[in-house]
């Protein structure tokens, strides 16, 4: 722990400084715990400073005093002052206390805030106080933490530790209960109002209460790890964030989901999230306060404020203050740990913070996988890992070919699908090929599969989903089926669909930038007897995409001729190209294509690109049945949006495949959308596609379009 103990000689007079939507809180004000028999603090912690206030008056060279009307930035209702009325010390104890304002003041109440910063600021270590509550509808008060230098940016980019926030205490609801819970929270991540908290209520026995009788608050602060404490309970625990890595040292989950930062790094100002002790690992200051009001205490419970419950002034009594630091290691605050069973478990004191998932690497292309769908992906195999089966491909009365897998005993088996080298019998032609799903994670990512029990096993069982990546590496474990987002069990004689967010699968543990084996299966040695049939196995999203034609017009883009008079038509031409579009162009001078406006027939629903700009593009495969009679005519692409506020148009030949048409061949043309957005065009809203000859020289050309899309090939 560092300790600074510069004096007021630091600052200006009076600290007057509004805070940055600090002691935000929660409206949840429920808990439900087993309460064990308190531990006492393990002796090495040794007390570096406190205040046990025995003086006649408060110590400036301990705290100074916050003056405005800001309070923090929660909407209070209160001014703070520096008024003895508002703060004082009686018989040992400091009380802060919230009072009506006079009339025609700022703000309807007045109150204190005291802080240490600059007197004491602290990194690491045990941070107590022994209080008595105010209660009342829209009492807020407060003990807690604040950054002395925001190294990582503004709120709450640096931080706040609240060790105590109580609101409403006393309150009575409609069906009797008494609100009596304390709070402990985290504050940290991204930019507000994008910010992240997290925390957990203590509820006191029935028949106590926070506001009847002095108790102790305290934390325990060391490297990576705070921990809250209600005489001595330790009733949560939060941790900075655990990555996970695959075989390739890379980040691709979280083993433990806690708290997180994100900040401009220093040397190349780069805004990063980071997975480490940051933003709690730098100078910390106390702040004791008594708000009145604000977003959290009058949204919950009885809503708003009870005025007649601050007409004589609600105080927050505080008996002392106390610092300790950990004598065992004062660097990091380590081997000090009062602590019980349960304190890291996610089921008992451990809290599950609001990191993100590192996002894996990919090769920066969102593809979708149909593992089988009438058939086998060339890479893949239906899998028996454990049993001596052979699945296969049956024909199926209501959806034609599937996999047929079969269970002879209970010794124990797993079966699926897999892509993994090992599990490739003698003389398969495939590949291992671990599919990258992790570009599909925000685009409604999903696994889904169908299946139909047509024997169920002999014996009781769970029918379970697991999904591994990286040869044996991070898994889901076993999910029951009935965690799909049907929520269905299997039903004898039934097709059912299932599936999965990859968000769902990640969270489990799955390295969904790597997925290499599919499972679905009875539970372990359950399974005797069990046969099933599986078809439609997806790892799929929603990638934003517009089939311009495809084997028959869209509607919704309906094809066009600007000017000539003609009316596209619809043909068939060879066996793998089937319906294609044919444009015709007479004597009069125009362009043709496919439009999406109402104008022209179509949907009048621009095509959003923004998200697949990166590696997204238009492409289309073109015939020329007749070449204009101008033999000097160029053909052109061009494509507008938002109306033609703005457009870009250029000869085939700047695609990628940069060619010529040939007549009476199919020929492939791409553009990309990141090249068609450098030159101009707004993505954000595609409405025509265009494919022609230079204005006026087309006469006596006819075309063929086909495979005609925008979106990731």
């Amino acid at each position: 722990m560092n300790m600074t103990t510069t004096k007021v000689s630091r600052l200006v007079a009076a600290i007057s400084m509004t805070m940055l939507f600090g002691c935000g809180g929660s409206a949840e004000t429920k808990s439900d715990f087993t309460k064990v028999d308190p531990q006492k603090p393990v002796s090495d912690w040794q007390m570096v400073w406190s205040d046990e206030f025995d003086g006649a008056s408060i110590d400036s060279n301990k705290w100074n005093f916050e003056l405005n009307c800001a309070g923090g930035g929660n909407n209070e209702k209160q001014c703070y002052t520096d008024s003895e009325q508002n703060a004082f010390i009686k018989d040992g104890v400091l009380n802060i206390v919230a009072l009506p304002a006079d009339e025609g003041a700022e703000k309807p109440y007045t109150s204190a805030r005291l802080n240490t910063r600059y007197n004491a600021d602290f990194t690491y270590g045990r941070f107590e106080m022994r209080a008595k509550l105010p209660s009342g509808q829209g009492s807020w008060p407060a003990f807690w933490m604040m950054p002395t230098n925001e190294v990582y940016g503004t709120w709450p980019r640096s931080g706040e530790i609240d060790i105590l926030e109580a609101v409403n205490l006393k309150t009575v609801a409609e069906d009797g209960t008494v609100e009596a819970n304390i709070h402990g929270t985290l504050h940290y991540g991204r930019e507000w109002p994008n910010n992240s908290n997290s925390g957990k209520a203590y509820t006191f026995a029935e028949g106590m209460n926070p506001a009847d009788d002095f108790h102790t608050y305290a934390i325990e602060w060391q490297e990576g790890e705070i921990r809250w404490y209600v005489d001595d309970y330790l009733y949560a625990t939060q941790r900075r964030s655990e990555v996970r890595y695959n075989s390739k040292d890379e980040a691709v989950g979280l083993k433990h989901k806690g708290w997180f930062a994100e900040y401009f790094e220093q040397g190349n100002g780069e805004l990063t999230t980071h997975w480490d002790n940051a933003p709690f690992d730098k100078d910390f200051y106390l702040i004791l306060n008594n708000a009145v009001g604000g977003d959290w205490p009058e949204n919950v419970n009885n809503l708003g404020v009870d005025a007649a419950a601050f007409a004589e002034g609600q105080s927050f009594e505080i008996d002392y203050v106390r610092v300790y630091q950990c004598a065992a290691n004062t660097d990091t605050g380590k081997g000090c740990e009062t602590v019980r069973p349960g304190y890291d478990n996610l089921e008992d004191a451990l809290v599950e913070g609001k990191a993100p998932v590192p996002t894996p690497p990919s090769d920066g292309v969102a593809k979708n996988l149909d593992i089988f769908n009438g058939s086998l992906d060339a890479n893949w195999i239906a899998w028996d890992c454990c049993g001596g089966t052979t699945p296969e491909t049956i024909t199926d009365a209501d959806k034609g070919d599937v996999v047929k897998f079969n269970i002879n005993d209970n010794n124990g088996t797993v079966l699926g699908f897999s892509t993994r080298g090992g599990h490739f019998p003698d003389g398969f032609a495939g590949s291992s090929s671990p599919f990258d799903a992790s570009l599909l994670l925000d685009l409604n990512g999903r696994v889904s599969f169908d299946m139909k029990v047509v024997t169920p096993p002999t014996s009781s069982t769970t029918w379970l989903l697991k999904a591994e990546a990286g040869d044996g590496g991070p898994n889901t474990g076993d999910v029951p089926l009935s965690e799909s987002n049907e929520g269905v069990t299997p039903v004898t004689g039934q097709w059912q669909t299932y599936t999965f967010p990859l968000s769902l699968l990640q969270e489990r543990g799955l390295d969904i930038s790597a997925i290499d084996v599919l499972m679905v299966f009875p539970t372990w040695q359950t399974g005797g007897g069990a046969e099933y049939l599986i078809t439609n196995v997806t790892i799929e999203g929603d990638l934003p995409k517009v089939d311009l034609f495809s084997d028959e017009q869209n509607l919704d883009w309906p094809m066009w001729d600007c000017c000539g008079g003609s009316k596209p038509v619809e043909v068939m031409d060879d066996e793998e190209h089937g319906l294609t579009a044919e444009f015709t162009i007479g004597a009069t001078a125009t362009v043709m294509g496919f439009n999406s406006r109402t104008a022209a027939g179509g949907s009048g629903e621009a095509f959003d690109a923004t998200s697949i700009l990166e590696n997204g593009v238009i492409a289309f495969e073109l015939k020329v049945i007749s070449k204009p009679n101008n033999l000097d005519s160029v053909w052109n692409f061009k494509v507008e949006s938002d109306n033609g506020s703005s457009a870009v148009e250029i000869p085939l030949t700047d695609s990628v495949e940069g060619v010529e048409p040939t007549i009476g061949e199919w020929q492939t043309y791409t553009f990309t959308l990141a090249d068609l957005a450098g030159a101009g065009l707004d993505v954000s809203a595609l409405d025509v596609v265009m494919i022609y000859p230079t204005w006026d020289t087309g006469e006596g050309a006819v075309y063929r379009v086909d495979n005609a899309f925008i979106g990731i090939p």
